[in-house]
């Protein structure tokens, strides 16, 4: 079983659902399939309520807040449903360190975790930031449990 996660966005800011966030779904919406579970993590209840993809399986991971908070949840949705494959659905600038944070949660389990991106490419602060985030996802990775 496939479990499509789609990881959300922030900026704390706004009330609704913010533009990459959207872009992130649309793009879930366009590959979830028969037979897939989706996951909606981060924003959850903002992605539920914009949600026209395919008549699918849903989980909801309200409490993650960053993302190693969704790599757990992820992770917890993944062995739950007994999924033998993660697609995580985010930006193309974060899918490096996300995948790596989400594999690290999965650990020891045989489950794969690939990523598919939307189009769109970040803005200088975004990109400063992820590369600041990426000096410390191996700490985040190690700290990780797979169980």
């Amino acid at each position: 079983m496939r479990l499509v996660a789609v990881l959300g966005y922030s900026a704390r800011r706004d009330a609704g659902l913010h533009a990459i966030c959207a872009r992130r779904l649309a793009h879930a919406e366009s590959i979830a399939g028969e037979g897939d579970a989706v996951v909606l993590s981060g924003e959850a209840d903002l992605m539920r309520e914009a949600w026209r993809g395919p008549d699918v399986e849903l989980e909801f991971d309200a409490r993650a807040r960053n993302t190693a908070g969704n790599a757990v949840g992820v992770a917890a949705a993944a062995r739950r449903l007994g999924a033998t494959e993660v697609v995580l659905v985010t930006s193309g600038w974060h899918a490096p360190r996300a995948a790596l944070l989400v594999r690290a949660a999965l650990r020891g389990t045989g489950i794969t975790v690939t990523a598919s991106t939307p189009p769109g490419l970040p803005g200088p602060r975004l990109f400063v930031r992820e590369l600041a985030c990426c000096a410390a996802a191996p700490f985040q990775a190690r700290r990780l449990k797979s169980g």
